[in-house]
């Protein structure tokens, strides 16, 4: 899979791509990502990317020459592009599921100051957020978006940890226990040191139920 991720601040990009489970995705070669400076595409000498809005009001807009110009810059034939934005479609595991099954290629945008100018989306798939709250810039949304597609990937995380991952079949995860068996008088459920498989998949389905009930009951609706 490739990611191009076109942003202001390529520098807040340097331990995500450098660090953890998706370096070892690069190095083994499962996903490409590049960092674009939109900067580089605008036709100001000075730089510029943003200007006052028309109409008056506070803030910078991104403007739209080195936006379109980022994007056509590494955009292929088979990519999809994203806006990062408030005002998107909220980002969860069935969008990410659907982004990865029908692209091999993603392009995000991040937003800053105050947004796009409007024209932008005339050159984008859609708008994606990751939550009912506004951010400094469209950076840490794009590291969400990405982290969450690039597990999807075979090879980059176990298959097992993958199918019980929280939101399949809408249930959260299940709890689980490490050693000591017994830490400061809280012990590991003793169906766990069983050895009885079919009862642990039992309990551990049990508490899938309870804590979606308890935690997220709207994901049962």
């Amino acid at each position: 899979m490739r990611i191009d991720i076109l942003t202001l601040f390529p520098g807040m990009f340097e331990g995500f791509i450098h660090e953890s489970i998706v370096k070892r995705a690069i190095l083994k070669g499962l996903v490409e990502i590049n960092i674009i400076n939109i900067r580089d595409f605008t036709l100001l000498k000075n730089g510029q990317v943003d200007d006052t809005p028309y109409g008056g009001g506070s803030g910078m807009v991104l403007m739209c020459e080195p936006v379109v110009r980022a994007i056509e810059s590494v955009k292929t034939e088979y990519a999809k592009v994203y806006l990062t934005s408030p005002q998107g479609q909220v980002f969860n595991d069935h969008l990410a599921s659907d982004i990865y099954n029908s692209c091999k290629h993603l392009i995000l945008v991040c937003g800053h100051y105050e947004g796009f100018d409007e024209r932008i989306k005339n050159f984008v798939d859609g708008e994606i957020s990751i939550g009912d709250y506004v951010l400094t810039g469209g950076e840490i949304p794009a590291m969400a978006i990405s982290d969450a597609l690039i597990r999807f990937i075979p090879g980059v995380i176990d298959t097992e940890s993958f199918k019980n991952d929280s939101f399949k079949d809408n249930l959260l995860d299940y709890p689980v226990y490490t050693k000591p068996r017994v830490f400061r008088g809280l012990e590991v459920p003793a169906v766990l040191l069983s050895g009885d498989h079919k009862k642990i998949a039992e309990y551990r389905k049990s508490e899938q139920i309870r804590a979606t009930k308890e935690k997220r009951p709207d994901l049962l609706k």
